[in-house]
């Protein structure tokens, strides 16, 4: 999302690239902070007063959808053991977005029946509407560690 959108102005979408797979080569200095890196890959950031975790999304309507309802102060919540979760203020997109066939720490997705972002801190499953935003490139060890209130950006 741009300035202009969050301050309610025209979408300059179509002018800007949406989001992509592309992955930062090895010689590319990595980029710690949300937003679109130089590689056009869409990063958020989760933070409490003690812990940040960066997240890489996918090209999906449903990560573009939640990446354009940041920044974001919310409370997030520890669910099941193995998951913080989160409800953004508007229901996310899931047309052409993939369902996730689980995974491990780290793992980003969208509980559909719910309402809620999923962060993963351990192992977890494939669920018919659970649906794959992205997955942590920094910090994924402390999200089981995420309380209270937390910045999303």
């Amino acid at each position: 999302m741009t300035e202009t959108e969050r301050d309610g102005g025209e979408s300059e979408e179509e002018e800007r690239p949406g989001l992509s797979g592309q992955k930062p080569g090895d010689d590319e200095e990595e980029d710690l902070s949300g937003g679109m890196t130089e590689t056009g890959d869409w990063r958020i950031q989760v933070s409490d007063e003690d812990q940040t975790i960066l997240f890489e999304l996918n090209d999906s309507a449903g990560a573009k959808s939640l990446y354009e309802q940041l920044p974001l102060t919310i409370q997030i919540e520890d669910y099941g053991g193995n998951e913080k979760i989160f409800y953004p203020p508007q229901k996310l997109e899931t047309e052409d977005t993939p369902l996730t066939e689980g995974g491990g720490a780290g793992g980003l997705a969208y509980f559909e029946p719910w309402g809620n972002v999923v962060m993963y801190y351990g192992d977890f499953g494939s669920y018919s509407e659970l649906y794959e935003l992205g997955k942590a490139v920094s910090g994924s060890e402390a999200i089981g560690e995420l309380s209270g209130e937390v910045f999303v950006e």
